[in-house]
């Protein structure tokens, strides 16, 4: 597994979903897919998706700080 960050390339809105899906190894589609599914449901997804995008750092940045 790489490390949790949001990948500069590659990303639609704010790369979250992007950073999830090579976390864990499935492809950025399959994440998108299932996260615009579970915003039909009730529940905080919304607030979440803000809360990794802003918590999650850049790619650049994260192997900048990387020692």
């Amino acid at each position: 597994m790489t490390a949790l960050a949001r990948p500069t390339n590659g990303r639609m809105i704010g790369g979250v979903c992007a950073a999830l899906g090579r976390r864990f190894g499935l492809s950025a589609t399959t994440v998108r897919i299932a996260t615009v599914v579970s915003c039909l449901l009730p529940g905080p997804q919304i607030l979440l998706y803000l809360a990794l995008w802003f918590f999650l750092p850049n790619e650049k940045t994260a192997t900048q700080h990387a020692w």
